[in-house]
């Protein structure tokens, strides 16, 4: 996209890459101090999609995590990438976790995320259980039929 201010480096990939392994590490082996460097401050986590609610800031985040949330022990993160346009830096990504005695679930993930002083961050997640609820997500409103 040549008319975006945001041009995303080989190392700014890969960095951005990671973030979706690193979320996964952190609930996986709850550890929330971990969030730290997967979300920013202000991130806000919309889990609409799926039935819960909308987390504000890093802090309510970690607090949703380690009181409400149910967490599978083994999350698989698939189909991720990143892109750049006028309006910022996003990156998609499905989830395959391993819910028990063979059940999985899915969901997917779309992020707006930006880059800090500490590298490559996640502002604002939309979670859902339905692919097509993509042209929902706030990463992405162009209307995307899926």
């Amino acid at each position: 996209m040549t008319d975006s201010p945001y041009v995303l480096t080989t190392a700014d990939r890969v960095e951005i890459h990671e973030l979706p392994g690193r979320y996964g590490d952190s609930i996986d082996d709850r550890n929330w101090p971990a969030l730290d460097t997967v979300f920013t401050q202000d991130a806000v986590f919309d889990l609409t999609g799926v039935g819960s609610r909308i987390c504000d800031g890093l802090d309510d985040i970690k607090s949703f995590m380690e009181s409400e949330a149910a967490h599978p022990r083994t999350h698989m993160m698939t189909n991720i990438y990143a892109d750049s346009d006028e309006e910022g830096v996003t990156m998609c990504f499905r989830i395959v976790a391993l819910i028990g005695k063979g059940k999985t679930s899915t969901a997917s993930y779309y992020d707006k995320i930006v880059k800090t002083k500490d590298g490559w961050r996640t502002q604002h997640r939309y979670v859902s259980s339905r692919r097509r609820d993509k042209r929902n997500a706030e990463v992405d409103r162009k209307g995307i039929a899926l």
